[in-house]
C-alpha cells in the first residue's frame, strides 16, 4: 500500500499501515471501544507521536483525573513530557447543595463553561494534535441529542480553523449506539475486544469510515502491552505478489530427494502428515538444517514441544540445530497456544520473511495452530492466505500436521489443509516381522514429477535413513501389510 507523507502518524506502526500512512490531518476522527478496549492508550501514543515530530498537543480529560493518566502513561514506561493535560472533571463543590442549580438546568450552565475553558486552552496553547475523553460526559452534558450535534459540529469548525488534528474517544456506554458523532467525523475506528473460553482476551479494529481516502478493510487483530498498542494489519496476499524461481530446494538425504523428485520448489508449501512421533517433525526440521547449510535463514514456529526438547532430538540423529540457532541462520520461536491470536501469528511469519530473510517456514504443527484459535473464524482462509504470501515471496512453507490414532487404515486429520498444499507427505508405521516400522512416501506434488514409491523410514543409531521401496509388501498404508509371494 502506497504511504502518503501528509498524514499525520499515529505512532503505532501497525495503524499507520491500515491507514495508509496516519490521519489525514486538521481533520476531526472517532475512536469508539467499550471500557478496556486501549482508547487512551492509542490516543496517548498519537500525542507522544506528535511531540516526537515537534508539535504541541493538549489532552482534554472530562472523566478520568489527571492522576489517571499519568498511572496509564507510568504502567507504560512513558513519560508526559510535552503533552499538556487539561482535567475538565466535576470538583467536589458540585455535591454541595448551595452549589447546586435553581433557576437554570445544569447542562446549560456547565456545557458553556466546559466549552469555553477547551476553547480558551486551544487558542492559548495552539496545538496540532488534540485528544476528547470522553464523549460519553459531553453527550450527557447537552441534554438532548440536537444540541449534543451542534456543540460537536461547532467543536469541528472551531478545530478545523486552528488546523488541529482531533480525536474523540466515545466509551459506548450510552443505552443506544450514538451515529451522531460518526456522521459529522472525517473517520472512525472501532476497538472491540473478547474473552475467550480459555487465555488472553482477543481484541480487533476496524476503520469504519474514513473520508477520501484508501485505507485496508476488516478486521485486524491488536495487543495491549507494556509500551502500548500493536496492531497486526490483515495480511492480503495481493499486495505482495512476486515471481519466485522453482529451483529445486535439498533435505540433506539423497534418498529423500529422489522420492521428491530433486527436492523442494522454492514458493511451495509442503504438508507432513502423520500419527505422533512418524517422523514429521524430523522431515521438516531435516529442510531447515539443510538450508542453514547452505548459508539462507529458516525459520521454525512450534507449538507442540520445546524448542530444547526438539534441540536435543535432533542432535540425538546427528543433526545440530542447536548450533545454527546459535549462529542466526535458525530461528525457533515457541508459540504459547494460550496467548496468540491469528493476525498476530501471520506477523510473526511476516517478519521472518521480510526482516530476517528466512526463506523456509516452519510451522509445526497445524493442531497446535488450531487449537490456539478455537473461537476464530475462517482460520484456515487465514491459512490459506498465509500460504499465499509465503509463496509469492518465494519461501518453502512446511505444514505438520498430526493424525488421530496410530496403525490404521482410517486415519484421521483434525484439520484438513491438504488441499492447500502444493505437495502432501506421508508417513505411517506399519507392522513387519513382529516390528513396528515406519514409512514414508509423496502422494502429491504440484511441481513435477515425484517417485510413487512407499520407501522404510528410519530414526534410530543415530542418523536418519529412508531405505528403499517396500516393494515386498501391500497393504503398507493400512498399517498392517502383506508379503507378495514370489
Amino acid at each position: 500500500m502506497t504511504v502518503s507523507p501528509q498524514r499525520a502518524a499515529t505512532g503505532i506502526e501497525g495503524l499507520d499501515d491500515i491507514l495508509n500512512g496516519g490521519f489525514t490531518p486538521h481533520r476531526l476522527y472517532l475512536i469508539e471501544g467499550m471500557p478496556g478496549s486501549g482508547k487512551t492508550t492509542l490516543a496517548l501514543q498519537f500525542l507522544m507521536e506528535g511531540v516526537r515530530r515537534g508539535e504541541r498537543v493538549i489532552y482534554v480529560t472530562l472523566s478520568e483525573t489527571a492522576e489517571e493518566i499519568r498511572s496509564v502513561v507510568d504502567s507504560h514506561g512513558w513519560t508526559l513530557d510535552g503533552i499538556t493535560v487539561r482535567e475538565l472533571v466535576p470538583s467536589e463543590g458540585v455535591l454541595d447543595p448551595a452549589g447546586q442549580y435553581t433557576v437554570f438546568h445544569p447542562s446549560e450552565v456547565e456545557l458553556g463553561d466546559t466549552t469555553q475553558r477547551i476553547l480558551a486552552d486551544v487558542d492559548q496553547i495552539k496545538p496540532t494534535r488534540v485528544v476528547f475523553d470522553s464523549l460519553s460526559e459531553l453527550r450527557l452534558l447537552a441534554g438532548n441529542p440536537l444540541r449534543y450535534r451542534r456543540q460537536i459540529l461547532a467543536l469541528k469548525q472551531f478545530f478545523a480553523g486552528r488546523r488541529c488534528t482531533v480525536l474523540m474517544l466515545d466509551d459506548m456506554t450510552s443505552a443506544e449506539h450514538d451515529l451522531q458523532v460518526q456522521s459529522i467525523a472525517h473517520g472512525a475506528l472501532l476497538l472491540e475486544h473478547s474473552i475467550p473460553a480459555f487465555g488472553v482476551p482477543r481484541r480487533k479494529l476496524s476503520v469504519t469510515k474514513y473520508r477520501g481516502s484508501d485505507f485496508r478493510g476488516g478486521y485486524h487483530d491488536y495487543a495491549i502491552r507494556r509500551g502500548g498498542l500493536e496492531v497486526f494489519p490483515r495480511l492480503v496476499a495481493s499486495e505482495h505478489r512476486g515471481h519466485p524461481s522453482r529451483e529445486r530446494l535439498s533435505s540433506g538425504l539423497a534418498e529423500l530427494d529422489r522420492l521428491t523428485g530433486g527436492g523442494l520448489e522454492r514458493g511451495s508449501s509442503t504438508l507432513m502428515v502423520g500419527a505422533a512421533g512418524s517422523g514429521k517433525s524430523t522431515v521438516a526440521a531435516l529442510f531447515a538444517h539443510s538450508a542453514a547449510q547452505r548459508g539462507e535463514h529458516a525459520a521454525l514456529f512450534i507449538f507442540d514441544e520445546s524448542a530444547n526438547t526438539l534441540f536435543s532430538r535432533m542432535e540425538g540423529l546427528g543433526t545440530n540445530l542447536r548450533g545454527h540457532v546459535d549462529a542466526g541462520t535458525i530461528s525457533v520461536r515457541e508459540v504459547d497456544p494460550a496467548e496468540l491470536s491469528a493476525g498476530e501469528f501471520a506477523h510473526l511469519v511476516r517478519c521472518a520473511v521480510e526482516k530476517d530473510a528466512a526463506r523456509i517456514v516452519v510451522i509445526d504443527s497445524l493442531n497446535g495452530y488450531l487449537n490456539s484459535m478455537p473461537e476464530e473464524r475462517f482460520l484456515l482462509v487465514q491459512l490459506h492466505e498465509l500460504l499465499t504470501y509465503l509463496g509469492q515471496r518465494g519461501v518453502a512453507t512446511l505444514l505438520v500436521s498430526a493424525q488421530h490414532g496410530l496403525v490404521s487404515s482410517h486415519m484421521i486429520s483434525q484439520v484438513d489443509a491438504s488441499y492447500l498444499a502444493d505437495a502432501v507427505f506421508l508417513l505411517r508405521y506399519y507392522e513387519a516381522e513382529g516390528e513396528v516400522r515406519q514409512a514414508i512416501s509423496v502422494i502429491k506434488k504440484r511441481g513435477g514429477m515425484h517417485e510413487r514409491t512407499i520407501r522404510e523410514f528410519k530414526m534410530a543409531n543415530g542418523r536418519i535413513e529412508v531405505g528403499e521401496p517396500l516393494r515386498n509388501y501391500r497393504g503398507v498404508l493400512s498399517g498392517i501389510p502383506e508379503p507378495l509371494s514370489k
